[in-house]
Order: structure tokens, then sequence, then C-alpha cells
């Protein structure tokens, strides 16, 4: 067992390592130095600042959900710029208040000095989560052929639309994109759960089996994360 974790834990760091273009010096840590590189390149290069201040306003808004909303709301009253925006319209789809963000989204995007492929993205979700998938649909092909479109949730949620109305190749497509190893989980679920429902089932099982064996090699925070998600997998495996 312990084998296979190292394993898994260098083939995690170095699709990371590629995956963020970071200094290819690291490879011969995460090789030569299994643990000891692996564990060095989590903490410098994987958890960052940036992941410490996530939790703090996580733990803000569970104590308070409605703190960070006023406080975003007051921040854009006292200076209406576009970064202000963005973050209060960002603030109201955490919360699901999907109609509020679109409106700040529009409004952000009337600023035609900034790049506005993100606010889209977000836009993107917001409209697949009130079910406008013909918005959704809009938008990934006015996305599509950005260069950061594949790295971004867009063809997810862009494959999905397009299998709501039917499109089927295309959300395939789409969908497969997402399919990247040991990342993506709710995503290559619900692929394989498209996959099932266009009676692609030897394709469905081949991804449900991959991703059961990428969770047995889980940290326990994402065994956590990941619970229905883990328990959703095992069923639909035991069905295929």
């Amino acid at each position: 067992m312990y084998y296979y974790f190292i394993i898994a834990f260098q083939a995690f760091c170095i699709y990371h390592l590629f995956k963020h273009k970071n200094s290819f010096y690291w490879i011969f840590a995460i090789i030569f130095l299994p643990l000891v590189g692996c564990i060095v390149y989590l903490v410098t290069q994987v958890f960052t600042k940036r992941d410490s201040e996530k939790i703090q306003d996580n733990l803000t808004t569970i104590i308070d959900p409605s703190k960070k909303l006023r406080d975003l709301e007051r921040k854009l009253e006292f200076t209406d710029t576009y970064e202000n925006r963005v973050n209060l319209a960002d603030a109201y789809l955490a919360s699901h208040a999907e109609t509020k963000a679109i409106e700040h989204y529009k409004i952000a995007l009337e600023d035609k000095t900034q790049n506005g492929f993100y606010v889209k993205t977000q836009m993107a979700k917001a409209y697949y989560n009130t079910k406008n998938f013909d918005q959704v649909i809009a938008l990934g092909e006015i996305l599509k052929d950005h260069k950061e479109f594949n790295k971004s949730d867009v063809p997810f949620y862009y494959g999905m639309a397009l299998a709501e109305k039917g499109r089927t190749i295309e959300a395939e497509a789409q969908l497969e994109t997402m399919d990247r190893p040991y990342s993506n989980y709710n995503e290559r679920l619900a692929f394989a759960k498209f996959l099932l429902s266009i009676d692609k089932s030897n394709d469905a099982k081949a991804l449900l089996d991959e991703l059961h064996e990428e969770m047995q090699n889980m940290t326990k925070m994402n065994l956590r994360i990941y619970k229905t998600t883990i328990l959703e997998v095992e069923k639909l495996r035991a069905k295929v």
C-alpha cells in the first residue's frame, strides 16, 4: 500500500508541475527523493498563502454567512470598481444568489478595458445553475477559442448544457476534456453518468474504474471533501 501511495503522490506532483508550468528541476526531487521531495513540493508549490486566506474566509462565512456579502456591498458602494463588482458577484454566486450575480457580472462586462474571460466563465456557471442552458451554450461558443478555455470549468458547463439540449456528440467532446487524472472528480462522475445515458456502458465503466483506483489513494481531507462523490462512484460501479 505504501508503494502505491508514493507512486500516486509522485503522479499528482508531476501532473501539478506540468499543469502549472513550475520549474522543471522539481521533477528530480519528486523522482529521486520520493516522499521528501513530494512533501516539499506540496508545501511550497501547492499549498500557498492564498489557500490559508481562503480557509479563513470560509470559516467566517460559516459563522456569519451574510457578513462577507455585506462587507463587499459596502466596499462597492464606497468604491465602484471592476474588481469590487466582480468580487461581489462572486460572493452572490457562492451564496446561490445567481440572479444578483449575473446582474453584477453584466455590469462588469460593460468595462471594455478588461479581458472579461473570467467574468464570462462565472456567468456560464450562474446560468447553468439557473438551468438557462441556451445562455451557457452561447457563452461556450464565445469562449471556446480562448487559450484558457480548457483550463477553466466552462467545458463542463458547456458540455452539460449541450447534453441537456440533446446535442450528444458535441457534449461528449466537451465533457471528455475534463477527464484528467487525479482531478475533476465531480465532473468526471457527471461524465460517466452522461456516458451511461447514451448507452456507452463500457466507456462509463472504464472511467468509473479509474475514479475508483484514484480514490483509493486520496488524502484524509479529500476523502471527507469527496465523500458523496466516492459513494456515488461505488454505487454506479456496482450497477454497470
